[in-house]
């Protein structure tokens, strides 16, 4: 296959979450196959994008942005648009994992869990379709679901998450088919036990036990989630959409 085929230049590439962690190692990547970033984050990721901009030669903002408020995101998209002339592809990678027994998760826990992980998803993904839509263009989205949207994880207790990313793959799904007529692919990658700033402050005892159950005797690291994105995002894929790829060194398999 032509290796032009994986090339992302010019495109625009929206990343959600992109100030740390997955979100900003994939960013990179992105940028060095030649697309413009546009970083979306809770915080100021401005110093992210400047990184980005002068250490791979392309164009890079960030914009401030609460993926549960869907007019914010709105707003956000159609900003990102302006500021950059154009958008053609969406990583909404943006997500928050809570570690706690189910019978001591409060609602609030619960939800604030899916309105980030599922609802924020969504609400990304929507605002993004409906610019590519009123725009008369077509355009790819990576969903960040996870591992934890097949298997149960243990010995910490995360049900909001693990349902929560269950969500985000039959979401991902629902919308491949519904904007397949649209000319709009939608796919999901679904994450092992990365070494991310999240799971960084997570227990040792448990990151021990993890990594022993991994059959790989490792964590992941977020670059080698990369490949995946830019496979999803590029004319590589073009007869994909609705598909959800593991990357998590053989867990789920075992």
């Amino acid at each position: 296959m032509d290796s032009d085929r994986f090339s992302l230049a010019g495109k625009v590439t929206v990343v959600t979450g992109g100030r740390q962690g997955i979100g900003k190692v994939v960013s990179h990547q992105l940028a060095e196959q030649g697309s413009d970033v546009v970083i979306l984050d809770l915080a100021d990721a401005s110093e992210v994008a400047a990184e980005i901009a002068a250490q791979h030669g392309v164009r890079a903002i960030a914009l401030q942005c609460d993926v549960t408020d869907p007019d914010g995101v709105a707003q956000a998209i159609e900003q990102a648009a302006a500021d950059m002339g154009t958008l053609d592809l969406l990583f909404n990678n943006a997500g928050i994992c809570l570690h706690k027994p189910a019978l001591d998760c409060t609602p609030t826990d619960f939800t604030n869990v899916v309105n980030v992980n599922l609802n924020g998803i969504f609400f990304v993904a929507q605002a993004f379709a409906r610019y590519l839509v009123a725009q008369g263009k077509t355009g790819n989205i990576v969903n960040t679901a996870s591992m934890s949207a097949t298997i149960v994880n243990t010995p910490q207790g995360q049900a909001s998450y693990n349902s929560s990313k269950a969500g985000v793959m039959h979401l991902t799904k629902s919308l491949a088919v519904e904007w397949a007529p649209l000319g709009i692919r939608v796919n999901s990658i679904s994450p092992g036990y990365i070494n991310t700033e999240m799971t960084g402050n997570v227990r040792q005892d448990w990151r021990e036990l993890w990594t022993e159950m991994i059959p790989f005797k490792r964590m992941g690291n977020p670059a080698e989630l990369a490949g995946a994105v830019i496979y999803l995002l590029s004319d590589a894929s073009t007869y994909t959409s609705g598909a959800d790829l593991i990357i998590d060194g053989c867990f789920v398999t075992v």
